[in-house]
């Protein structure tokens, strides 16, 4: 027979185990431990690994987050910008030749477009004709105004005559009117010395009228002067502007640049202020739109690094250029207006320039409109935080990848 109880003499089964049991002092607290017993362990509880790694990602996250804001500012609304130029006919007609086609690289002076350039010589031939013409005409008044002093000096001097004449006729009638008075003369003789004074002084009146008249016309001959002056001066300006109008004819780049945006073709005809294609400079710039909150420390001349998305392996250096005066949605279309309905504050953004130190090559592969994205560089950090800002910091010890013999350069690729 089985007994269902454990047997007395098996004192370890049915029992629970020994380091299970409360201590004596645990199960009556009120009674005090004995005299030379050993004091309890205290119990240690450990912490778990997943708190320790949230933990230390924490402070990872805010030592790659907040503390490159003490040295970069950075944004990724930036942009690659040029001074595009248009290329715009300045006179009409049909093109007999175009020099460039799509995408093609210009120098600084070479010749684009020509446009038939037969109507614009025949024009310069007429106006150098007219203009022949007016110096003629300009000749031909200097010489009568010539003429014209000559019969004034001529009439002068016939006034000079009958002055004479006058005094004498004058003299000759005295001395017969006393001979008649005496009776040494005859009446008749008196007469007409009476008679030859009144015709010389008829004679100097007349002579004096001619030299006024010739004055008068003098002061003509000189306004005919200057007014085929006036009209050779029109006629030389006519001829300047029929040589500008046919130099317009031909369209050379004032810089170097490749072509962009053409719409222009051979034997088309062209009106005048028509865009024929677009010149896109060599030289480009990033314009990058920093929040406000980012212009606390920058300013003019500090270093940035730009990063091209079309190039990601590739970074150029340049520094701040300048900062605008205004931001983007103060110059909109549709600028802002906070004075009537609900007021959302939000955080504005202000253009600020950035000029490319890179070489050359490199900067030219950059076109107009690419995206970017710019740091700029407040303070160099400390050597040991350097690491982090491998892709952030242009430093003057910085290494930046470039375009050299025909292949891009890697980060570990010195620059010469």
């Amino acid at each position: 027979m089985n007994d269902a109880g454990p047997r007395r003499d098996d004192p370890d089964k049915g029992l629970p185990p020994l380091d299970s049991l409360p201590a004596a002092h645990e199960k009556s607290p009120g009674v005090a431990a004995r005299p030379g017993a050993p004091a309890a362990m205290p119990v240690r509880r450990s912490v778990p690994l997943w708190a320790i790694a949230v933990a230390i990602g924490v402070a990872a996250f805010a030592v790659v987050v907040y503390v490159p804001r003490h040295y970069i500012a950075s944004t990724d609304d930036a942009y690659v910008q040029a001074d595009v130029i248009s290329v715009v006919a300045k006179v009409g007609g049909y093109v007999t030749a175009l020099n460039v086609t799509d995408n093609t690289r210009f120098a600084a002076g070479a010749l684009l477009v020509q446009i038939d350039e037969r109507d614009f010589q025949t024009a310069l031939d007429g106006a150098i004709a007219d203009l022949h013409s007016a110096e003629a005409a300009y000749e031909n008044a200097q010489r009568l105004s010539k003429e014209q002093q000559h019969l004034i000096d001529a009439a002068r001097a016939a006034i000079d005559g009958d002055r004479a004449a006058v005094t004498f006729a004058t003299l000759e009638l005295a001395r017969y009117a006393r001979l008649a008075a005496n009776g040494a003369g005859s009446s008749e003789r008196s007469q007409q010395a009476e008679s030859d004074l009144s015709e010389k002084s008829a004679t100097l009146r007349h002579d004096l009228e001619s030299l006024e008249a010739a004055q008068a016309h003098l002061a003509v001959e000189q306004s005919e002067i200057r007014q085929a002056e006036a009209h050779v001066a029109r006629q030389s300006a006519a001829v300047a502007q029929a040589r500008l109008n046919l130099s317009y004819t031909h369209i050379y780049a004032v810089r170097a640049g490749t072509v962009a945006n053409r719409t222009v073709q051979v034997d088309n005809y062209v009106e005048p202020g028509e865009t024929l294609f677009s010149a896109v400079p060599m030289d480009v710039y990033v314009i990058a739109n920093f929040k406000e909150t980012q212009l606390t420390r920058m300013h003019p001349g500090q270093p940035a690094t730009v990063r091209v998305d079309a190039y990601p392996g590739i970074r150029l250096r340049g520094h701040v250029d300048s900062l605008q005066r205004g931001t983007g949605a103060d110059f909109a279309l549709l600028p802002p207006e906070n004075a009537t309905g609900n007021f959302v504050k939000i955080v504005q953004r202000v253009p600020v320039k950035i000029v490319l130190d890179g070489p050359q090559e490199l900067r030219q592969s950059i076109s107009p409109g690419m995206s970017v994205e710019v740091s700029v560089t407040f303070a160099d950090p400390p050597d040991w935080l350097k690491p982090m800002f491998r892709w952030a910091v242009a430093s003057a010890g910085s290494i930046v990848s470039a375009f050299r013999d025909d292949h891009w350069a890697t980060d570990g690729e010195e620059i010469a």
